[in-house]
């Protein structure tokens, strides 16, 4: 048996510029930071062939090719696992449309499982790299980069995209100080509304030709949130991710509509530093960039969205299990 644990993460300040369209051509970056709530995954040997599937619901099948589960389906074919597996993936927190990067931590950690499995260990780098093909190219999602390489790599991550195909990934290090004033800052609020991020991503990839001005502005944001991250200044990366709102709310319709510009805005007035909507937009959670003397005030304002304590994970995706028994020994 192997199980697995991938943070989820939330997306600081450059979101957008990692969709490769984008920074193939003019470059991309993306701070972000993984966080303390994680996606399992269960991979234990049956004794038949059959493969046997438990997430928001049931498959049994006697083929990989047969699997619905796309991911599931994909990074089995990628691992070599044709059979003779159950396969169970839970979350701490709603799995679809929470903008904290689910479905890449599920791929990450399917990954990871599968190949520990077979008695392999992938590099981070090589994890969040399948995770891509999976993802991007094998199922054609249109989505970005940032949160497969947060996944693998854990901790405050500085995402820096092409130009071209390279990816270069930079865990930030701090000093405890340094890394607890930043992490006391961040504060998380569900809203209560998930969303699918299709959709919404692939109206923002349909209008980058039209959004160049808003993703150099993201990108420069981006910038200026690392420099404020190593200098041990949180309320630069605050004010960063304020601007990076206004930039990120111009890239496609659904990124934000009158409720959530309510929130963001109540945050504000009440003492954050800086707010926006988490991931693609259009649900999920509220990121606050917020002193703690402000920050009672801040749940006051945002009442009854719930607040979800949250820190840094330092890690990245591991396995936290690794049995090997053959059942028919």
């Amino acid at each position: 048996m192997i199980i697995t644990q991938t943070p989820l993460r939330v997306g600081l300040v450059g979101g957008g510029t990692d969709l490769p369209s984008y920074y193939r051509q003019h470059g991309g970056r993306v701070l972000n930071a993984a966080i303390d709530k994680y996606v399992y995954v269960v991979v234990k040997q049956r004794f038949d062939d059959d493969i046997y599937l438990n997430y928001s619901r049931k498959e049994i099948v006697s083929q990989v090719e047969d699997v619905e589960h796309d991911l599931v389906r994909e990074a089995m074919h990628m691992a070599g696992v044709r059979g003779g597996v159950e396969i169970t993936t839970l979350a701490d927190i709603p799995s679809a449309g929470s903008g904290l990067g689910s479905s890449s931590s599920v791929t990450v950690g399917l990954l990871q499982a599968l190949f520990a499995y077979q008695g392999c260990q992938l590099s981070a780098h090589e994890l969040a790299e399948r995770a891509c093909t999976i993802e991007i190219d094998r199922c054609g999602k249109p989505i970005g980069k940032q949160d497969q390489y947060v996944a693998a790599y854990g901790g405050i991550c500085d995402l820096s995209f092409g130009p071209g195909d390279a990816v270069h990934a930079e865990q930030i290090r701090l000093p405890p100080a340094a890394h607890r004033s930043f992490q006391d800052q961040l504060m998380l609020f569900y809203t209560g509304i998930t969303r699918t991020a299709d959709t919404i991503l692939g109206e923002q990839k349909a209008n980058i030709p039209d959004r160049l001005a808003q993703l150099q502005q993201l990108k420069d944001l981006a910038a200026e949130a690392v420099a404020g991250v190593r200098s041990g200044r949180p309320e630069v990366v605050g004010m960063a991710l304020g601007k990076s709102w206004e930039a990120k709310r111009q890239l496609a319709q659904g990124v934000s509509n009158g409720a959530l510009d309510e929130a963001v805005e109540s945050a504000m007035n009440a003492g954050a530093t800086g707010a926006k909507v988490t991931g693609a937009g259009g649900g999920g959670f509220i990121l606050v960039m917020c002193p703690v003397e402000h920050q009672e005030s801040v749940r006051r304002a945002l009442a009854p969205m719930k607040d979800l304590p949250i820190s840094v994970d330092p890690y990245g995706s591991r396995v936290i299990l690794n049995v090997h028994r053959n059942i028919w020994s």
